[in-house]
């Protein structure tokens, strides 16, 4: 018998921007259930996004989201006592993920500045196609790419 799928929460959007997008940014941002310092730390990001930049914060927030995700990405496959590489296309919604988990990873990463200044570089180099985020997603398209001999591995849909 087949496991109950879940129900996906449909998130709110955030209040300042009224983006879904942003309203995500700050639950992944939020550590331990203080909600309102990851706010205060996106609104500030995004502050000084559009302090620096002189764009509209939002515009840049999504070209970075859309730098950052990857196309494909790889999953290992056990076939005849070999383990393989096997390339797979990334649906939507883990695209996103993707892209939230690499910028805050390496926003974490970086070292002396406050956690707004730091998400907002991270969020500009993405923008621009640059920083260790976008970095990730190549190393991660250049390794399917590889393992693209591998791909007749993939599960084929049951019909």
């Amino acid at each position: 018998m087949r496991r109950k799928l879940k129900s996906k929460r449909i998130l709110a959007p955030d209040h300042r921007y009224d983006s879904v997008k942003v309203a995500k940014l700050i639950n992944y941002v939020m550590e331990k259930g203080h909600k309102s310092i990851a706010r205060a730390i996106v609104y500030g990001a995004l502050d000084e996004v559009k302090k620096v930049t002189k764009k509209e914060p939002l515009e840049v927030l999504e070209t970075a989201i859309n730098n950052a995700a990857p196309l494909m990405e790889i999953k290992t496959r056990r076939v005849g006592g070999a383990n393989y590489q096997i390339p797979h296309e990334v649906s939507e919604e883990r695209r996103l993920t993707l892209a939230y988990r690499w910028m805050l990873e390496f926003t974490r990463g970086r070292q002396g500045k406050p956690m707004k200044n730091k998400l907002a570089d991270e969020i500009m180099a993405a923008a621009k196609g640059e920083g260790e985020t976008i970095k990730r997603r190549e190393n991660v398209h250049r390794m399917a790419e590889a393992n693209r001999a591998f791909a007749h591995f993939a599960r084929k849909p049951q019909s």
